[in-house]
């Protein structure tokens, strides 16, 4: 596989905005003029059972779009990180809510990055929002869609529906970037 080319598994418990995030980083590799995809897979039930989706990023066409090995996964809730904890590629970054998930650091070929994205979103000013602290982490230390185009693909995406929400939402994606610079500068 020559050029670039990323995947990211996002888990978590449905409600908590795993689909949503994996849909910004889909739209945002599309405003990078990258072939995307991006595969939602729901438990029995929506809203508390489990969610996860696969996204595909490609300078190339995508051969498939199912996310086997993931450059980085992102876990919301301790279900998720016991089912797809061995999806990650070794040189991969696990990405997850430090106040919902305990990692006991079991694989050293990967990079942790747990940052309490509840209390931060909490702090703003809404739990809703817990899923765009984690899109933080997961451009700063994934490394997978460009920061610059990340914040438009928001502004366009979430701005124009709740326009009212725009600020929370960009004050908890630039912290979500903060929390994984500081733990990844350590």
């Amino acid at each position: 596989m020559s050029g670039f080319y990323k995947t990211l598994l996002a888990a978590g418990f449905g409600g908590q905005g795993v689909m949503v995030l994996g849909q910004l980083v889909a739209y945002t590799g599309i405003e990078e003029g990258r072939h995307v995809t991006w595969i939602p897979s729901y438990g029995p039930e929506m809203r508390g059972g489990t969610a996860n989706c696969g996204v595909v990023l490609s300078e190339g066409e995508i051969g498939s779009p199912v996310v086997d090995d993931a450059d980085v996964l992102v876990v919301l809730n301790q279900p998720s990180l016991l089912k797809f904890l061995d999806r990650v590629k070794p040189g991969g970054a696990l990405i997850y809510n430090s106040d919902m998930v305990e990692y006991d650091g079991s694989r050293s070929d990967i990079t942790p990055v747990g940052i309490p994205a509840s209390t931060i979103a909490a702090n703003l000013g809404s739990d809703r929002i817990t899923n765009i602290v984690i899109l933080g982490a997961v451009v700063e230390a994934g490394k997978i869609v460009d920061d610059r185009v990340c914040i438009e693909t928001i502004k366009d995406k979430l701005g124009t529906r709740k326009p009212e929400f725009l600020p929370m939402n960009l004050q908890a994606y630039e912290k979500g970037k903060e929390e994984a610079r500081a733990l990844l500068s350590k």
